[in-house]
């Protein structure tokens, strides 16, 4: 079965969220479900924006290296400032929920005017709340603050969901420091690590009202195009997946998968025969290259007989499914976006 949809992730690289949805409207004609703002502005470079929160919190204070002594000091961090108790923290607003309000104006706009059609959502990107803390809070308060973030972050998606009406939107939740985190624990306490993650997850998905879609973009990282770690196979993510569907309090609408260009190994796509999400819950795998050149030829046609293979074996069975990006297009250059659109609009027309 040929992929039928397409799903964008989140960000994309262009000037504002008008260009953004107008771009995508115009080079995607068919196969659209769900629209996002892109990612402009400040949100540019995903959780950075919530570093920039942080930091003008009077609870919060800039770390130093000594600080955070355990881990390699790599990124700014940040630390309770001195006399703050966690129980005492206040966290600046995450800002989300304002940014999403204004390009619900825009996105109501071009529905109006016939730019996006009847039927289109329009999608919010949230990072989830362990991906901040895990970032950008030293080490050995990271426990103790995740709480009181994570109810910072849901009362944020509830202002914004509150606000605009739930048969135009989706929310996506934006799993990618996750498997960061479990690619590295399984050469320790892996299992302990899984259970935490997956519970974070469930509460994610649990937050988003049952008539609001919900997906989960499964991440592997795309610090200049490249992951953090090829996965090897697509088992772990279907094990998120599959743990999360069981322990969430709703169903899960949409996700999408990592899929490195050059794979096109039976073996990587094996794992989507274990898949445990019924056919409501829409797969979307990760086909469209952000250097198309550099992709050999026939390696689309390969992949998408592989997952067909793949999901056939699977108890849902063969089903529909669409193509995205391995991450957003927020990095690609801007001179690249209208080309990376229309390579959906043709990956899916060859199909």
């Amino acid at each position: 079965m040929p992929p039928t949809h397409v799903h964008f992730n989140g960000s994309v690289n262009l000037a504002d969220t008008e260009t953004v949805m107008r771009e995508i409207a115009s080079r995607v004609p068919s196969g659209l479900r769900r629209i996002p703002d892109g990612e402009t502005g400040d949100r540019g470079n995903w959780i950075f924006f919530q570093m920039q929160k942080f930091l003008q919190s009077p609870s919060l204070t800039a770390a130093h290296p000594h600080d955070n002594p355990a881990e390699e000091y790599e990124m700014p961090q940040v630390r309770l400032a001195d006399g703050v108790e966690p129980a005492d923290m206040t966290w600046p607003d995450p800002g989300y929920a304002d940014a999403y309000l204004e390009s619900y104006a825009s996105f109501a706009a071009l529905r109006r005017q016939g730019v996006i059609p009847d039927g289109v959502r329009f999608q919010v990107q949230y990072p989830t709340p362990l991906a901040s803390i895990s970032a950008y809070v030293v080490a050995g308060q990271q426990e103790s603050l995740l709480g009181s973030y994570e109810r910072t972050m849901f009362a944020d998606l509830d202002r914004f969901l509150a606000a605009v009406p739930h048969d135009e939107v989706a929310v996506q939740w934006d799993v990618a420091v996750e498997f960061g985190l479990l690619e590295a624990s399984f050469t320790g306490s892996g299992a302990q690590a899984f259970d935490v993650i997956i519970a974070n997850l469930a509460r994610c998905a649990g937050q988003v009202p049952s008539d609001v879609p919900v997906g989960l973009h499964l991440c592997y990282g795309d610090y200049g195009h490249q992951h953090f770690k090829q996965p090897e196979s697509l088992a772990l993510q279907v094990r998120v997946l599959n743990a999360v569907i069981a322990a969430a309090r709703r169903p899960v609408s949409f996700v999408s998968f990592t899929v490195p260009q050059y794979q096109h190994e039976e073996a990587y796509f094996a794992p989507l025969a274990e898949l445990a999400a019924d056919p409501g819950t829409e797969l979307n795998f990760a086909l469209v290259p952000y250097h198309p050149a550099d992709q050999a030829p026939g390696t689309t046609d390969e992949q998408v007989r592989l997952i067909d293979a793949a999901l056939a074996a699977s108890p849902g069975g063969s089903r529909a499914w669409g193509i995205c990006t391995e991450c957003g297009m927020g990095r690609a250059g801007r001179e690249e976006i209208p080309g990376l659109l229309d390579l959906h609009r043709e990956i899916v027309a060859v199909g």
